[in-house]
């Protein structure tokens, strides 16, 4: 009887084990597992479809498919799919957007980039707002900066350099501006202190803001705040120092037309005032600073994971090799990268973004980024502001208004 127990066991246990073996056996004769990802940018196919073939090559088993977008209805749209368990694994999200996206996202995991890689890869700009409680939420694809654009030649016949603090730039910016017979502005210094005719002059006023020491730009009901209300104004309602006008053209055109000799624009203004006049004779130099600190705009983009992903290691893992030294060193664009600062800053075009890098900041004044929300709503309310102070009305009383209705804003995207 104990022979025929004990034979019984051998043979479940052994009928266990083979069981075991050939499953083992099974599962390494299955074709692996298929990881589809897919990508959302802003970039044609074509554009990107040399880098993700790359990395589809190296990394076997994924299989990528990418989406062309449109910025129209780009953030709404993206939420709404994700919300709906649909949409991309990895997408571009502006580094201004993370208080509206973050319940949207996952964050990085430490075993594909942990915060002192990222500190030791990125500039600091990306750690201030794609970073929140020691999670990792974007890599930046690239970084974009305002930067002052000059005219060569209206300079040279002014016999100006290039400006390098704010008080170099008032005496240039006044000292070419021309005016005809009747007084009226022919050739402008700068476009300066209007909203309607300066094309990204919420980041101009943004940019005074962050640079005065002082300044709290979420509540400028202070004396420094509205000090820099009435200098941002002052180059069209002092008369000492009007270099522009309310009733001028559109600040692009006039730079583009050779009509006016300062300009503060980001990167991709290079190649639209090089396609729009190839005869225009320009260079780009970093924002003119305060004496004593050290502050730059910026205005960029990063890759990031959607929270209803299926692979998240996987995901990020790409979203890493897009933003990867590799990769950048294809684009023409400024790098966000520590690592390629010392080979970018020897080209031109580049090198003004790049002395930047270290002291890039950023807050709520984007235009363009067609956000319906927290970018969008903010704009408004300090070009209402702008524009009082310009019809004569108190900038104290102006200042209160704005601090009050960007604190509701703030509050209704959780921004403390």
């Amino acid at each position: 009887m104990y022979k025929i127990i004990i034979l019984l066991v051998v043979l479940l246990l052994l009928g266990g084990f083979l069981f075991l073996l050939f499953s083992e056996l099974n599962k390494r004769n299955q074709p692996p597992e298929v990881i589809n990802l897919t990508v959302w940018g802003f970039e044609d196919e074509q554009v990107m479809k040399p880098t993700l073939q790359t990395y589809e090559t190296n990394t076997p088993n994924t299989k990528l498919t990418y989406v062309k977008q449109s910025l129209i209805n780009y953030r709404t749209r993206i939420q709404t799919q994700i919300r709906e368990g649909v949409g991309p694994d990895v997408f571009l999200i502006h580094n201004s957007w993370l208080p509206m996206f973050q319940a949207d996202l996952v964050p990085a995991p430490a075993s594909v980039i942990n915060m002192d890689e990222y500190r030791a890869t990125f500039i600091p700009v990306s750690v201030d707002n794609f970073t929140k409680d020691n999670q990792i939420y974007g890599l930046p694809s690239a970084v974009d900066g305002l930067v002052l654009y000059y005219n060569e030649e209206i300079l040279a016949g002014a016999g100006v350099a290039p400006p390098k603090s704010w008080r170099e730039f008032i005496e240039a910016a006044t000292k070419v501006t021309v005016r005809d017979s009747s007084g009226q502005i022919k050739t402008a210094g700068a476009a300066m202190g209007a909203t309607k005719n300066i094309d990204q002059w919420s980041q101009i006023l943004g940019l005074l803001m962050l640079q005065q020491p002082g300044v709290n730009i979420s509540s400028i009901n202070t004396p420094s705040g509205i000090e820099v209300l009435r200098f941002y104004t002052s180059f069209i309602i002092d008369p000492t120092r009007k270099t522009w006008d309310i009733n001028l053209g559109n600040s692009t055109e006039m730079f583009a037309t050779g009509k006016l000799a300062f300009y503060f624009g980001s990167f991709d203004r290079i190649f639209e005032f090089q396609t729009r006049n190839p005869a225009l004779k320009f260079k780009v130099v970093p924002a003119p600073q305060l004496p004593h600190t050290q502050v730059a705009w910026a205005s960029f983009w990063g890759e990031t994971v959607s929270i209803g992903t299926k692979h998240p290691v996987e995901a990020w893992q790409l979203a890493k090799y897009l933003t990867s030294g590799e990769v950048a060193q294809t684009s023409n664009r400024p790098s966000a990268r520590l690592d390629l600062a010392a080979i970018q800053i020897e080209d031109p075009i580049l090198n003004p973004f790049v002395l930047q890098n270290p002291f890039y900041k950023s807050w709520y004044l984007n235009p363009g980024t067609m956000d319906v929300g927290i970018n969008d709503e903010m704009i408004p309310v300090w070009e209402t502001g702008v524009n009082d102070i310009l019809t004569g009305q108190d900038p104290k009383g102006i200042a209160d208004r704005i601090t009050n209705q960007t604190r509701e804003i703030l509050d209704k995207y959780g921004v403390k």
